[in-house]
């Protein structure tokens, strides 16, 4: 029997994480830019990284503070790392069409040595990024003698530049040139669709990507597709129901979709039934979709309705044709998991997120503000009041504010820390340490 959460449910239980606010990124602004709107959160598979992207086309890596002794509270804070320019902004002669820079989304490579790998895609174009460092010693010909000795500095007066130098140079960017569309990464198989990214960690090297050829060709031409994503097996999605194909074989092997109750259909149907986000659970087991008022898990044993369904923010099914008018009602929320599986996360308006313990059926509603962003703040549970008398702490549906709105969330691989993106501002939580 499927389980279903309603906003304010409880079930009982005294192990309830709190939560404390831990850093906020980004520039107080009342008008902030549009390039500056945070578009993806990603961390790495250690959770030591984490990357944003944007919809300037840029990339800004965080690294995770390590813990000492003389700074033991500063473990779990991030820092910038790197930043880069990824995506620029192109035209499209032969369908005449503007390519915007914005990140779509960021996947991060399983690490294999010292350097680390991401996938970073607009609505064009795939680029694979390599982050490592160097050695900042100055190191080089002009720095030396004709024997080979350390110059002084103070002696560097003029740049030299060597025949041999010159040559080899030309001949490496005419190489890169060449090779510019053969780009791989060794033991990695990713394509695109529709702005998204995919990694296969099992998968060999392929060239032109026949079986996605072949599955666009047989299915996507019919179906809108808004979020793909693998899991340890070969999957992809699709509109309001879940396909499950072989990709090496272009096989349909499942259809996950709830009954439509007839009674209920509306204009808004099928637009708020649209799959937005698809993640796969680390176990393997399970499958979340996020669609615009709830999020569902399945169980991907069982094709025909979810196992658990948990209501976002069901109070806003009154004001459709208000975030109609205002576009609000095609925002595409994301959903997360964390490291055990245990707890889901998703985001709303008002710069809201919310947790469900999938255990205990408890959901509780937090906010990103800086106004409660004082070090190690415990972050209070908020709740929207859908009757007219209005409770202390309470907020009503009538003072939401839909441009401020969490589409974006992680939560890191192992540790109860968690990142949303409000706007140009990115949030880091962290579970309250006694």
């Amino acid at each position: 029997m499927a389980v279903v959460a309603r906003a304010g449910s409880d079930g009982g239980g005294n192990n309830e994480v709190q939560w404390c606010f831990l850093q906020v990124k980004g520039a107080i602004d009342e008008d902030v830019a549009e390039a500056d709107i945070i578009s993806t959160v990603e961390f790495n598979y250690t959770g030591d990284l984490l990357a944003t992207g944007d919809k300037g086309g840029r990339v800004v890596i965080f690294q995770r503070e390590q813990e000492t002794k003389s700074r033991p509270v500063s473990r779990g804070e991030y820092n910038v790392y790197s930043t880069f320019q990824s995506h620029e902004p192109e035209f499209d002669y032969l369908k005449s069409l503007e390519i915007e820079e914005k990140i779509n989304k960021i996947r991060w490579l399983p690490q294999q040595n010292a350097a680390h790998f991401l996938l970073s895609t607009n609505d064009k174009t795939i680029k694979l990024w390599k982050i490592s460092e160097r050695d900042k010693r100055a190191e080089g010909y002009n720095l030396k003698d004709e024997d080979g000795r350390l110059r002084e500095p103070f002696r560097v007066t003029e740049l030299r530049v060597s025949l041999c130098s010159l040559a080899l140079c030309i001949s490496l960017h005419a190489l890169l040139y060449l090779h510019a569309t053969k780009l791989k990464c060794a033991n990695q198989k990713w394509c695109w669709g529709q702005g998204h990214v995919f990694i296969d960690d099992q998968a060999e090297e392929i060239s032109e990507l026949t079986a996605w050829k072949c599955l666009t060709e047989t299915f996507l031409r019919k179906k809108l597709v808004t979020d793909v994503k693998f899991s340890s097996t070969e999957n992809s999605g699709s509109r309001k129901s879940w396909r499950w194909f072989h990709v090496e074989l272009c096989v349909l092997s499942a259809v996950f979709e709830e009954p439509e109750d007839p009674s209920s259909r509306s204009f808004f149907s099928e637009i708020i039934s649209s799959i937005s986000d698809v993640k796969f659970s680390h176990s393997g087991r399970y499958m979340m979709t996020r669609d615009y008022l709830s999020v569902k898990v399945w169980d991907l044993n069982m094709e025909n309705r979810p196992v658990e369904t948990y209501q976002v923010h069901e109070y806003l099914r009154s004001k459709l044709c208000s975030l109609y008018e205002n576009d609000c009602i095609f925002d595409k929320f994301e959903c997360c998991w964390n490291g055990s599986d245990s707890t889901i996360m998703t985001g709303s308006y008002n710069n809201f997120f919310r947790t469900f313990e999938r255990n205990t059926h408890r959901d509780t509603t937090l906010e990103a503000s800086r106004e409660s962003s004082k070090p190690r703040a415990i972050l209070k549970p908020r709740k929207v009041c859908t009757t007219g008398k209005r409770k202390k702490d309470e907020i009503t549906v009538d003072s939401l504010d839909f441009n401020k709105k969490i589409l974006h969330t992680a939560w890191h691989p192992t540790d109860n820390i968690i990142a949303v993106a409000a706007t140009n501002n990115l949030y880091l939580f962290q579970e309250k340490v006694n």
